[in-house]
């Protein structure tokens, strides 16, 4: 406004200044960042140009190390900002997971069952382990097993009796348990013509049928109430 009023009023420079408040050293500056900066955004252009893998941080270490420019990093940047060098990150891919498959509502019984273990402890720090069979067409408790120890021999064991009066059943659904997914286990369906069906680690669909975990616990409540004398047995 001063330069604009110096040529166009013809005003002297002095009194240009007093009446815009500057000082006239400050209308006599000269300012030489402006051809630094076309300088080092030359640069930045250049080196982006070679180097299209390159961002901002290799960028600078360039012209601070190789080419000998002191110019901070700050400044740099703001110029590598408006020339719009920045690289574009790329979004990470989300793993689509396939959704299990919706499970088969049994229509008579036998056609599935489902097994789980539930564990409780004793008042002398001893924990023991429950093994539930049911059916998931009528949701009957097929057999419950206790003991302080349950290997995939005493599952084998209790399935068989189970066969023997009941008949054997086309898939037995559990989880990945290692008494499951044993090699003792995997013979023994393939001797009785069963499919042993793993549940989905991440998706707890088979509980909408099997309800092993619910009667294990209300067994286990019950147990207690034994245990502390709130029930007795007639």
């Amino acid at each position: 406004m001063a330069c604009h009023y110096i040529k166009e009023q013809g005003i002297s420079i002095r009194r240009a200044c007093l009446i815009f408040n500057i000082s006239v050293t400050c209308y006599y500056h000269k300012s030489m960042t402006t051809d630094e900066n076309q300088q080092i955004a030359d640069l930045l252009i250049k080196l982006t140009d070679e180097n299209k893998n390159w961002g901002f941080g290799l960028c600078c270490l360039s012209l601070r190390n190789l080419m000998g420019l002191p110019d901070n990093h700050k400044r740099v940047y703001r110029i590598y900002y408006e020339l719009e060098l920045n690289l574009r990150i790329k979004p990470r891919r989300r793993i689509k997971r396939a959704k299990p498959l919706p499970l088969a509502v049994p229509d008579k019984i036998n056609q599935s069952w489902s097994m789980d273990f539930m564990h409780d402890g004793l008042n002398d720090g001893r924990s023991f382990r429950l093994f539930n069979v049911i059916d998931d067409y009528n949701r009957q408790a097929l057999t419950v097993e206790v003991d302080f120890s349950l290997p995939a021999g005493r599952v084998i064991r209790s399935l068989n009796q189970l066969i023997e009066c009941r008949g054997k059943p086309v898939q037995v659904r559990c989880d990945n348990g290692h008494e499951y997914i044993s090699n003792a286990l995997k013979e023994w369906a393939i001797e009785q013509g069963s499919i042993i069906s793993y549940i989905e680690p991440e998706y707890g669909q088979w509980r909408l049928y099997a309800n092993t975990e619910t009667q294990s616990r209300s067994l286990i409540l019950f147990i207690r109430c034994l245990r502390f004398g709130r029930v007795t047995l007639r």
